[in-house]
């Protein structure tokens, strides 16, 4: 499996398929992340086939849906613990995110993990999610971007009047060097 951009949450829902023995077998719903609802299929599968005792060929899918977050216009907190395989063993970890979208964070973890630890998008299994109130953040680097003031100070700039805008100079190249600090 690769993660191709955005990574999507998937509601999947299947069972054991029916016997005379067991006409009406229990269903199993599933949350899951993957690119698209084929991985999500076969990612509900490969949990399946280690908690139950259940495959593909002895079961049947009765419903995948998509959810989509009803308001992502605000940047939130979420806490995702995970666990992975690396060339060493099997480890869990707890991370923090910031992100408009719990699919967003997800995407920022697994990129994240392909890049400080090497971890093939495969080898990654997410445990819980959950939205994390700013109070109960642990990881330095949220706590940073959680305060009430926080601003974004943009130190060295090039004004915009100087570059780029033909209207304001009528020369494409100047022999002055732009002033970028504008304490």
């Amino acid at each position: 499996m690769t993660v191709s951009g955005i990574m999507k949450q998937f509601q999947v829902v299947g069972r054991k398929a029916p016997t005379d023995a067991v006409p009406n077998p229990e269903a199993y719903r599933m949350i899951i992340f993957a690119p698209n609802a084929v991985i999500a299929k076969s990612k509900f599968w490969y949990y399946m086939h280690q908690f139950r005792k259940m495959k593909k060929t002895t079961g049947e899918i009765l419903d995948v849906v998509e959810i989509v977050e009803k308001n992502n216009r605000i940047v939130k907190n979420y806490g995702i613990w995970l666990r992975y395989s690396s060339r060493s063993g099997t480890h869990n970890m707890y991370r923090e995110f910031r992100d408009v979208s719990l699919t967003g964070a997800v995407s920022q973890l697994f990129d994240e993990m392909a890049g400080r630890h090497r971890t093939r998008p495969r080898s990654i299994q997410i445990i819980r999610t959950a939205t994390v109130a700013t109070k109960d953040l642990k990881r330095v680097n949220g706590m940073q971007f959680a305060k009430a003031n926080v601003k974004f100070p943009l130190p060295h700039r090039v004004a915009s009047a100087k570059r780029g805008q033909k209207a304001l100079s009528s020369r494409t190249f100047t022999t002055v060097r732009p002033t970028t600090f504008f304490g």
